[in-house]
């Protein structure tokens, strides 16, 4: 599941998982806010966090970057 397309926009799977990331949350909390499958939600965390729009603590919490809203307000 590609959470950018090729054009360099955010899917709407994305903009989802980093909308409701304003608020560090986890990826069960990230699931159930988006009513998406957790394993959808924890494969998007990992490509999110690769691409440097979100962060995750040692505790598995998942924060938002300023990179990230940038891409969210593009």
């Amino acid at each position: 599941m590609a959470c950018i397309d090729p054009d360099g926009n955010l899917t709407r799977t994305a903009e989802l998982i980093l909308l409701a990331l304003r608020t560090p949350a986890g990826a069960e909390v990230v699931a159930a806010e988006t009513d998406l499958p957790l394993f959808r939600v924890r494969a998007a965390l990992r490509e999110l966090e690769r691409g440097g729009l979100l962060t995750a603590s040692g505790d598995q919490l998942f924060q938002i970057t300023a990179r990230g809203i940038r891409k969210l307000e593009a």
